[in-house]
């Protein structure tokens, strides 16, 4: 058979399978497949909370309409947390005591580093779709710890050619005050001085900032030509009407940014970030028979498109079902040793799971921000960068 018809045939699987889920499944073997589910129900990252509940039970009757893994099916094990390290060890610990090995759902960076040096002593593999730090892949990394999404240098990487582009030479940055803000500030900062520019003011303010009219007033006070923001949640809503007030983006030829605008919060945020460009890990735009049939199935059970939380969080049960199937076990050792370098196919393409790193060499994109009338805003991708473009080496920091 012909790779190309190897491909339709397995596409049109997928969405055979993935159409199925128009309907729950009801029941369950009596020897199920435990995944453990964090999600944050206070503070800046509980706006993921129905974004990561929603892939987690598609992802599971996905699975389990094709027939589980091991003639057993997938159980969704729900814990939530406060959206703090000490909290989310806590939640680790406790679903580990109910005999739950493979744990995803949300974590931030604080929480996934706080988290990672655990995981052996739990017997447990955290399955990552969210944290974004660098260190969690450098020197945070752990045997047990594995990231789905993108980290802070593929945003960098993707946004590399937008900045040579714009011709900017002067920026001003605004960045939470934890590890992926200064991570990108870093590398931002660094970016530009690689073109001949240079970054004027930095400002940093805390994750669960409400009011940031005094940030603003330091990013007016000294003007730049361009901006470049990361502020997730919660606070990059509040962030995004209040600069609206003062014609803060107006100021700027070009605003670039990451983890700030997207699906997520672009109801919340209004028109506030029209203009706005913003690497993400996903759109749902992006081609191939396999995402068309997600976002299909996606749109006829939840009545929207899917977001990018949607797609890693989905991912994360693709790859973990392949393991699983690959190690022909569920020890963990084995489903360690299983997705440890595997390659597959996902919503989002062709992806590997590096062994150096536990980093998922995978494509990204990059989307801007457009006017949908009536103070809305909708997300239209630009551009995909492909994994050779952004992922960086493996870090030698990184010594599993």
């Amino acid at each position: 058979m012909s790779k190309h018809k190897n491909l339709s045939r397995l596409a049109s699987v997928a969405s055979v399978a993935l159409s199925a889920l128009a309907l729950p499944v009801a029941g369950h073997a009596e020897e199920t497949i435990k995944v453990g589910l964090l999600t944050v129900d206070a503070g800046p990252f509980a706006l993921y909370m129905s974004h990561t509940q929603d892939a987690a039970a598609f992802a599971i009757d996905y699975l389990n309409a094709q027939g589980g893994a091991l003639g057993r099916k997938y159980e969704l094990v729900n814990q939530t947390y406060n959206g703090t390290p000490a909290g989310a060890v806590a939640t680790v610990g406790r679903l580990s005591q109910q005999n739950v090995a493979f744990i995803t759902g949300f974590s931030s960076s604080a929480t996934a580093l706080a988290t990672g040096p655990k995981l052996a002593s739990f017997n447990a593999l955290l399955l990552d779709p969210t944290a974004q730090s660098d260190e969690l892949t450098g020197k945070g990394c752990q045997q047990n710890y594995f990231r789905f999404t993108i980290n802070d240098s593929m945003s960098i990487n993707a946004l590399r050619a937008l900045v040579k582009r714009s011709g900017i030479k002067s920026w001003s940055l605004i960045m939470p005050d934890y590890a992926t803000g200064h991570d990108f500030a870093k590398s931002f900062t660094a970016l530009v001085g690689e073109l001949g520019g240079s970054v004027g003011v930095t400002v940093f303010a805390p994750l669960a900032t409400t009011d940031f009219g005094g940030y603003i007033s330091q990013l007016a006070a000294k003007p730049a030509d361009g901006l470049a923001v990361v502020f997730p949640g919660s606070g990059g809503v509040a962030f995004a009407k209040q600069q609206k007030q003062f014609a803060l983006f107006a100021r700027f030829k070009t605003v670039v940014s990451a983890n700030f605008t997207s699906e997520l919060v672009i109801d919340a945020q209004g028109d506030s970030t029209v203009g706005v460009l913003t690497t993400l890990p996903y759109s749902w735009e992006m081609p191939g028979e396999r995402n068309a049939a997600f976002v299909k199935a996606w749109e006829q059970r939840f009545k929207r498109k899917p977001s990018y939380a949607d797609a890693d969080n989905f991912q994360a049960y693709e790859l973990l079902n392949a393991a699983i199937t690959k190690a022909k076990s569920t020890d963990v050792t084995a489903v360690r040793t299983a997705l440890s370098g595997l390659k597959t196919q996902t919503v989002v393409g062709d992806v590997e799971m590096r062994a150096g790193d536990h980093q998922l060499s995978r494509a990204m994109t990059v989307v801007q921000v457009a006017g949908a009338g009536e103070g809305k805003g909708v997300m239209k991708m630009q551009t995909i960068e492909p994994a050779a473009v952004v992922v960086p080496p493996v870090s030698a920091e990184c010594r599993m």
